[in-house]
């Protein structure tokens, strides 16, 4: 490996790349030949991607989901902007000249709308989108020079008037040319046309010629906002031809010129990226003449352009290049604070941001790309050694970073990351490199308990590499501990304030940017700091259920007073009880109580019972025989029910150290005829009369399955039992709720049999079973029983998982996992949960509940584990998001082998008729865009795209009998899925209807080619 060139010591800035947002493109199927991104805006929340189809995909930039699809009938979207003051609101530009004003509602979490549609550039090219900072208003520009303004009535502000009204266009001017761009402050509107820039008064209606010279060319302007708190005035710059800028006042006044001619014949910085390790060429190249076509406001002091060949960013006020980096093929780039979006030619996008060299160097050792980070580190070492790079950069960081790397494989960049080291040495005096990590920093301070204390007095102000401020080349001593600040100041420009008070809270990278598709690894340290993290997040979750328990004892219905049971109950109760639960006086002698040979004394008669069961199931006769099998299983059960029936096992945590409620709150499953009762339901239902009002309430009781119950689960065994016979408990338990056996016969104390429970529904008894037997039950079997019976119930499938999430709650990783982002969490999982855990499903949902379709896809690397039908089950509220999954399990496949990978995933045969219609059913055109009234093809409606047309296909492709290729045809067919439709007609040799439809279609290159007629 050869050494890495050192750059100057002027650059303290450079491009990174920190994700690639390809797989985002993919997810949004923006990744064609026929459909591509042709248009980019940004704004704080939103990054809005128009598409060829006419469709505006708007995602959310925290946690890159994917919220909101706008369909455009008009044409391909040309351009997008984004209200800059309100995130509520996009202007969208279509190829045929119609400008379309949306106001997204998500405040209000309704639907988004059209609150204006503009024809005033119809048939003419819109060129450029540009909103007013104050006010509703968005100008439009066009290739034929004629400006306009759309003045906005929305929603929110019709509820305050008696009508909506609709105001009309105005045309703001007609410029001599094509306009090339539009920026718009404080009441002054900027117009860059081919052959100059305008600048307008909108209020008094003034127009200004900036300059004498003309230019012929696309050439861009924009305004420089000035800083308020020191009365600078805004400044405008206009591109000139040759790498020249003009620097304009506010009143349209040029007052200089700035050449970056020669400034720009330095080498071009290399971008960070994960693509390809960094390089950089020391030769001095020629002077660059270039065109700007547009110039963007980049940051505080930044003003940004490119070309072809590259991006430049200037610092103009200094007439300094802050850098130049070759990125090439650019149509367009959307800035937001310090990140750039870029737009290439083949619809790609490039997710860049603007970092002083030590934030970029921090942020790759986060995520552990170490040997970027060493190449990062030598290539800018001046910069690094230089002053600012050494506060946050400190010695103990590079030589963690050193022993990262491969002695045998970076043996030269770790030569060069020593001699860096070395250089810090002199000036670091006070503190020698091997110094603990946490005494290297002054702001520690110990307390008498020996908690560590992090005093900081940075408070509301802004991150370096947010600001990118260039003028403040010192930081105060505290800017030390900038690394261990909550990671969301640091992603999240726009929050630029964190929380009161004088002490810093450590966080994990919740806002850690990431795609869900491609998921990094953020870095985690092992130093000491880290481990003070995890001990801090140790004390706040034991502190946090220990409140959360003595607020359930507080409240527990359990632990009020009542009345003293009559003696004959009581004694009844002593009877039947299997084991004894101890008071709370006399939970010293639990251990002993559960340890006593009685015990086993009381398991004698499940044990014979048990071994007689398993000797009949052996018979042939009974085997085969669907009521025999029933019948042994349901007098099994019957003991079972009487060993199991106290009511106090459940009160067990999952730890197995909470304490047992009295013999006195118990209602035996065999005493009380009404099967078990959720007595804090009972209350609140006054039922506390007699036994006739309690078997009217026994299945109002349970009624509500949406309830966790959580008191009644049994996840773990309420007393000791051997490995053999919970072996056989298991295995007969199973079999008891694989074949519906849920409930036995129970008989009152008259000898008359007792239907109560036989009265409710399945699914009440199938989720009654699940919560009183859990511990016994073979999960995975449990599991399939649960899909294959109650699919229709998804009830039973939520107390499944919730018997699953009690059992796992107990698990350090699953308590780990209430923090932390997406990437984290997926990591925790992967290296601590067994691929074969039946507990891998509990994580799997409490990841979809925190992070939604994000999560779904993720779980695509866990298959076979988890199958499409968990995550059907997972997701039944929401098939759609289950299509996403399906769709990127196959994609993750091989081309070759998807057709046959799905084939496998189709068991039983049945479900691709299921899966056929949900696909047809999600992300596709409206009907009435598709057909007529009568159902005829509407004509090109071939054409229009589908979410999830690549799936569709292959699931119409795959072998099929006739009546199943029938009932296929005719989902299409009713969908307006028109491409299948032809398909399977011509499979099935219905080539007049094959025909007929495609005439209606008026497309005759259906008839060519190897799949025509």
């Amino acid at each position: 490996m050869t050494f890495v060139p050192v750059i100057p010591e002027s650059y303290t800035h450079v491009l990174a790349e920190f994700e690639s947002l390809d797989p985002l493109l993919s997810a949004l199927r923006l990744d064609s030949s026929r459909l591509k991104c042709t248009s980019i805006a940004v704004s704080r929340k939103w990054l809005a991607l128009g598409s060829s189809g006419g469709g505006l995909n708007l995602i959310q930039k925290e946690g890159w989901k994917h919220r909101l699809f706008l369909s455009h009938r008009e044409g391909a979207i040309s351009q997008v902007a984004c209200c800059s003051h309100d995130d509520d609101y996009v202007a969208v530009a279509t190829s045929q000249g119609l400008v379309v004003v949306w106001e997204l509602n998500q405040e209000r979490r309704g639907k988004p709308e059209r609150i204006h549609a503009s024809s005033e550039h119809k048939g003419r090219k819109v060129t450029a989108l540009c909103w007013d900072t104050a006010i509703l208003r968005v100008f439009v520009g066009d290739h034929m020079g004629k400006v306009s303004a759309i003045k906005l009535n929305t929603s929110k502000q019709a509820k305050a008037t008696a009508t909506f009204v609709m105001f009309p266009v105005q045309t703001i001017t007609t410029v001599d040319s094509c306009v090339v761009q539009l920026d718009y402050l404080d009441g002054r509107l900027l117009i860059s046309s081919l052959t100059r820039s305008f600048l307008c008064d909108t209020e008094r209606e003034k127009f200004w010629k900036i300059g004498n010279k003309e230019r012929d060319g696309e050439y861009g302007a924009c305004f420089f906002p000035g800083r308020c708190s020191v009365g600078q005035q805004p400044l405008i710059y206009c591109a000139r031809p040759g790498s020249r800028m003009w620097e304009v006042n506010f009143d349209g006044e040029v007052i200089s010129t700035h050449q970056f001619k020669k400034l720009l014949s330095s080498p071009p910085l290399p971008v960070i990226t994960l693509r390809s390790e960094p390089q950089y060429d020391h030769t001095v190249g020629s002077s660059q003449s270039l065109s700007f076509p547009k110039l963007l406001h980049l940051s505080e002091h930044c003003v940004l352009t490119w070309t072809e060949r590259g991006i430049y960013i200037f610092i103009p006020q200094n007439v300094q290049v802050l850098l130049w980096s070759e990125v090439k093929d650019i149509q367009d780039v959307a800035v937001c604070k310090n990140e750039l979006f870029c737009l290439h030619l083949n619809g790609k996008i490039s997710h860049l941001s603007l970092l002083s060299v030590e934030r970029c160097v921090e942020r790759l050792l986060r995520r552990g790309l170490w040997n970027l980070a060493a190449r990062t580190c030598c290539l800018f070492q001046n910069s690094v050694i230089a002053g600012r790079g050494r506060k946050s950069l400190t010695v103990d960081k590079l030589e963690h970073l050193k022993s990262q790397l491969d002695l045998t494989t970076y043996s030269d960049l770790i030569s060069q990351l020593e001699e860096l080291i070395l250089k810090f040495e002199p000036l670091d005096s006070a503190c020698s490199s091997r110094r603990s990590s946490i005494s290297s920093h002054e702001s520690f301070s110990i307390l008498d308990s020996g908690i560590y204390r992090i005093i900081s007095g940075r408070r509301g102000s802004q991150s370096d590499e947010d600001s990118c401020s260039l003028h403040s080349q010192t930081l105060s001593e505290d800017e030390r501990l900038k690394e261990f600040i909550s990671h969301q100041e640091e992603e999240q420009p726009d929050q630029c304030c964190s929380s009161q008070g004088n002490e810093v809270t450590f966080e994990t990278d919740k806002n850690d940017t990431f795609l869900p598709f491609s998921i990094p690894l953020p870095f985690r340290s092992p130093s000491p700091l880290v481990s003070l993290q995890a001990v801090k997040e140790s004390v706040s979750s034991f502190v946090r259920k220990t409140t959360e328990k003595i607020g359930t004892l507080h409240t527990s219905p359990d632990l009020k007073v009542r009345p003293e049971p009559r003696g004959d109950e009581q004694l009844c109760e002593e009877d039947v009880s299997p084991v004894t639960c101890p008071k709370e006086e006399d939970t010293e002698e639990v251990k002993e109580v559960s340890s006593q040979p009685p015990e086993e004394d009381k398991f004698q008669e499940l044990k014979i019972a048990t071994a007689e069961a398993l000797t009949k199931l052996q018979d042939p006769l009974v085997l085969f025989e669907p009521k025999s099998l029933r019948m042994v299983l349901q007098e099994w059960l019957s003991l079972l029910e009487k060993t199991f029936a106290i009511k106090d096992f459940s009160g067990i945590s999952a730890t197995g150290n909470s304490s047992m409620t009295s013999n006195e709150d118990v209602l035996l499953f065999d005493e009380s005829k009404t099967g078990i009762l959720d007595e804090d339901n009972e209350k609140e239902k006054g039922s506390l009369g007699s036994e006739e009002t309690i078997d009217q309430k026994a299945c109002e009781s349970v009624n509500s399955l949406r309830e966790p119950m959580d008191d009644l689960f049994q996840v773990y065994s309420p007393c000791n039992i051997a490995n053999s016979f919970r072996k056989d408990l298991a295995e007969l338990t199973t079999l008891c709720l694989e074949l519906n056996v849920l409930t036995s016969e129970i008989k009152s104390t008259s000898g008359h049999v007792d239907y109560t429970l036989q009265q409710c529904s399945p699914e009440i008894l199938a989720c009654q079973f699940l919560k009183k037997y859990f511990f016994l039950l073979d999960l995975k079997r449990a599991k399939e029983s649960v899909k294959l019976s109650y699919t229709d119930s998804p009830c039973v499938w939520d107390t499944f998982i919730e018997g699953l999430k009690e059992m796992a709650s107990s698990n350090p990783t699953y308590m780990a996992m209430e923090e932390g982002d997406l990437p984290s969490r997926l990591k925790l999982v992967d290296d601590s949960v067994p691929f074969d855990s039946p507990l891998l499903i509990a994580y799997a949902t409490q990841l979809y509940e925190k992070f939604g379709e994000s999560a779904l896809r993720s779980l695509i690397k866990f298959y076979p584990s988890i199958l499409p039908s968990d995550v059907l089950q997972l997701c039944h509220h929401h098939p759609a998001e289950f299509l996403a999954y399906l769709d990127s399990l196959v994609k993750s496949r091989p081309e070759d082998q998807r057709q046959s990978f799905l084939e496998s995933l189709l068991q039983p045969e049945s479900l691709r008729l299921d899966w056929l219609l949900l696909a047809v059913s999600h992300d596709a055109p409206p009907s009435t865009s598709t057909m007529d009234d009568e159902g005829n093809p509407r004509p090109h409606s071939h054409l229009f795209s589908w979410g999830y047309s690549q799936l569709i296909l292959y699931l119409i492709k795959l072998p099929a009998d006739f009546t199943t290729k029938e009932k296929m045809t005719d989902i299409c067919s009713s969908s307006g899925f028109w491409p299948g439709y032809l398909t399977l007609c011509l499979e099935l040799e219905r080539r007049r209807e094959a025909f007929t439809n495609i005439v209606y279609l008026n497309d005759m290159s259906l008839m060519e080619g190897d799949s025509g007629m």
